[in-house]
């Protein structure tokens, strides 16, 4: 009998070191909830110039200027942007939807000189996407166009460079040997040391 009664006084002393825990667990997680982190808009979207459906991440360099790409709006294939330190939304390149590609739904990726690089689902000399690159002023070139046959075609998502910056890779929703897509590489041209500076 001694025995039962010194066992249940043994459990009820364990549970109510239970119930402590978790009530000081449960007093952490809503001090931290408590603490909540801020959220800011740092800039609505309009649907119009400025782009819509921004899909992908953001770049952010150094100096806190955020760019990215909007699948659509702009001339209605979609937008490369920035935001900068002080949240104003500036269009660095509108695409058309003709050879300079159209739909940006992947990210952006920047080099060592500013230059970003980034991919089209649609548009470019075939109408099944491109590869481009846009200088820190918005000037854009056609690395690639895909045909949407072996080599590919949809490029839906953003690139990766290697460490040299020699290569872009990527892949490809479509296209390939058996038309179930593709993982490619592009060579993009070095901008010359007249034309650019490196980055520090």
């Amino acid at each position: 009998m001694t025995n039962s009664v010194q066992a249940r006084g043994w459990i009820s002393r364990m549970r109510l070191r239970e119930t402590c825990a978790v009530l000081t667990l449960a007093v952490g997680v809503a001090t931290q909830s408590a603490q909540a982190q801020t959220y800011t808009i740092l800039h609505s979207f309009t649907g119009g110039a400025d782009g819509w459906a921004p899909r992908a991440g953001l770049v952010l360099e150094a100096k806190g200027n955020l760019y990215g790409t909007a699948a659509g709006g702009g001339s209605g294939a979609g937008t490369v942007f920035k935001v900068n330190a002080y949240r104003k939304l500036t269009v660095l390149h509108t695409f058309t939807g003709q050879v300079d590609g159209a739909s940006p739904y992947g990210g952006l990726i920047r080099d060592s000189y500013g230059n970003f690089y980034g991919t089209t689902v649609g548009g470019g000399a075939y109408g099944y996407g491109t590869v481009f690159k846009l200088t820190k002023s918005g000037e854009e070139s056609i690395l690639y166009s895909f045909s949407g046959g072996a080599g590919g075609g949809w490029p839906y998502a953003g690139l990766v460079m290697d460490a040299d910056e020699d290569s872009l890779y990527g892949t490809t929703n479509i296209g390939g040997a058996l038309g179930f897509g593709t993982v490619f590489e592009v060579n993009p041209t070095k901008p010359r040391s007249e034309d650019t500076q490196h980055l520090e």
